[in-house]
């Protein structure tokens, strides 16, 4: 079955792409979810009107996107867990606690665009890539610490202040 897409789709195209798909993906998913409309002549001249408008949308998101992406990668962040005598976590560091510690800073990130396999079980600085977009991507270091700060930072402001 052709249909023509209405917005990007994750391994099957972009918007106002005709492609061909399985029917029941079709009737079962891009339709009843308003993905894609059925290629039809009216169809199609529907979408190319559209088309002027939608990517001047796009365009502006992706600027927006962009931006954000920017300003992201300007913030430390250090993520605080309680640590073993061997160096262990007693706890792991999950996208949901990266996105946490990022709404705190003012940022409204979805967890799930937070692309971590797995979560971060030891102390260190790690990359976590941040999907914003399908197209828009921000790389954010991430450190993860003791919890309390290390042990010889702490000791030394102790003889300044005296």
């Amino acid at each position: 079955m052709e249909v023509i897409l209405r917005q990007y789709v994750e391994n099957l195209g972009s918007r106002g792409e005709i492609v061909k798909v399985a029917d029941g993906y079709a009737r079962n998913y891009l339709l009843p979810r308003k993905l894609a409309l059925l290629a039809t002549e009216g169809n199609k001249r529907h979408v190319e009107r559209e088309r002027k408008i939608v990517e001047a949308l796009e365009a502006e998101d992706k600027a927006q996107a962009n931006g954000i992406a920017a300003r992201l990668l300007a913030v430390d962040i250090a993520i605080a867990r309680r640590v073993g005598d061997t160096q262990a976590l007693y706890g792991s560091v999950t996208a949901s606690d990266i996105a946490e510690f990022l709404k705190s800073k003012g940022f409204e990130v979805d967890r799930r665009k937070l692309i971590l396999p797995e979560p971060i079980k030891a102390l260190g600085e790690y990359e976590v890539p941040l999907k914003l977009r399908h197209d828009v991507s921000a790389a954010l270091k991430v450190k993860v610490v003791r919890e309390g700060g290390e042990p010889a930072a702490a000791a030394a402001p102790a003889p300044a202040a005296e």
